[in-house]
């Protein structure tokens, strides 16, 4: 069977499969050879862009921002007692749990682009909406900006250099992102600095897996009492004032969101391979170790089990006392954080460029086969309709059967989760370096 570059399959669990072709809607991309999905991916001190490894930038200086306070300068701070701060409104992946759960529903026909705003680079973080419906998004070129619903561009704050971040929002509308720049910054909801906190002492103007182990790019994810919890050279957990609460070092980079389990225990994956469990004071509980660098964000599920990605390509199950329960094999390297529906199935994209859909028992009950990688994590609609977006530069909205229900052409990969609001409205951004609106 001849099958054309912009083709789609879905794969049952016995795998037999049935094509669908995109026609002229697919992108040439298709067609690229594979190259590099991270800066590890390259020979030092080169970087990965756009799948292509390139001799790296040197970073921005941090420009003169709003009034507000670096609570780095002095090193790192511990407060004598707890700060209580506004609990979590929103983050990666719709919770501290990263269920992936949307806020609203996704339509079962394509779509209607709304408006396209452009962002000022490339978006690798999720958008998130804020308490009043204001959309925000972070992107390569430092900026984080503050959308409408009608499209219109409310403010902009610049950071010191690109931003991999999905903004978490506190219920008082504060605004946590973090920056290459090393620096986890608060933001308010009108845009002015609150702070920003240095992690790590890394050598900001190198380059390399040396310089980039301190980016903060791994979060942040708000817990119930307001502490922000992030990733960097090691685990940072920092109170709302932006004092350095307490810190886990790891041997490698945690690039990995981290996310918080019922009873307080925060789960992070490292580049060292290892999965760590630690209390809300900052003592390890465990770790697990796979067969590979840990990037994927957790999820936890109502029982607690843990489910993560690894370059071994497998996504793993962990028990909440830290025993591996199963490993689910995919054809390459999981980046992407897994999402959970309601009926406990989880939802996991790989570098094969398929999405997987898996018991709560480890077996595969199907999969959807786009026609490139998929680095993105998936979001589930208040229906149940599961969104993923793909380096062929399409999303797509799958059925919880596996059935294919629409695809969207988007001009650049969709490397992130779309946002979805109450009425319906979805917002989704990626390497075109515009916020899009459909509905």
């Amino acid at each position: 069977m001849n099958l054309g570059p912009g083709a789609l399959a879905i794969v049952a669990a016995s795998g037999a499969a049935v094509w669908i072709g995109c026609g002229g809607g697919c992108s040439a991309t298709q067609a690229r050879a594979v190259g590099c999905s991270k800066d590890t991916d390259c020979k030092d001190p080169r970087v990965c862009e756009h799948s292509v490894c390139v001799e790296p930038r040197a970073p921005t200086a941090i420009p003169a921002g709003p009034a507000g306070s670096d609570a780095g300068a002095g090193g790192e701070r511990t407060a004598s007692a707890a700060i209580s701060g506004p609990p979590p409104f929103a983050m990666f992946g719709g919770d501290a749990r990263h269920t992936g759960r949307r806020g609203g529903p996704a339509t079962r026909t394509p779509p209607k682009e709304l408006w396209s705003t452009a962002v000022g680079g490339v978006v690798a973080g999720s958008p998130t909406i804020a308490p009043d419906g204001t959309v925000l998004v972070t992107a390569h070129d430092g900026g984080l900006t503050a959308v409408g619903p009608d499209g219109a561009a409310r403010w902009r704050l610049a950071m010191g250099d690109r931003s991999w971040s999905t903004p978490a929002i506190a219920s008082d509308g504060t605004i946590y992102v973090g920056s290459d720049d090393d620096h986890l910054y608060a933001v308010t909801s009108a845009g002015k600095l609150k702070w920003k906190l240095r992690l790590g002492a890394c050598d900001p103007k190198g380059f390399g897996p040396e310089s980039s182990r301190c980016d903060v790019d791994g979060g942040p994810t708000i817990g119930p009492d307001g502490t922000i919890y992030v990733g960097g050279d090691g685990l940072h957990a920092v109170w709302p004032d932006g004092t350095l609460r307490w810190k886990l070092a790891t041997p490698e980079h945690v690039a990995s969101t981290p996310a918080i389990g019922a009873d307080g225990t925060i789960y992070a994956g490292c580049q060292d391979d290892a999965l760590y469990a630690v209390a809300p004071d900052g003592k390890k509980r465990w770790e697990v170790r796979t067969g590979g660098d840990l990037d994927a964000a957790p999820a936890i599920a109502s029982d607690g089990t843990i489910y993560i990605g690894s370059d071994d390509h497998a996504l793993w199950a962990v028990s909440p006392a830290g025993a591996v329960l199963w490993k689910a094999v995919t054809g390459a390297e999981i980046r992407g954080g897994a999402a959970i529906g309601a009926d406990g199935t989880i939802y996991v994209g790989s570098l094969d460029g398929a999405l997987y859909a898996i018991a709560p028992t480890g077996q595969i009950r199907w999969r959807v086969a786009a026609a490139d990688k998929i680095v993105a994590t998936p979001g589930v609609a208040s229906n149940g309709t599961i969104l993923i977006g793909a380096e062929d530069e399409h999303l797509y909205a799958i059925a919880p059967d596996g059935t294919l229900l629409w695809l969207l052409a988007i001009a650049g990969d969709v490397d992130t989760t779309p946002a979805i609001a109450h009425d319906g409205t979805l917002y989704v951004a990626g390497d075109d370096a515009h916020l899009h609106a459909f509905r």
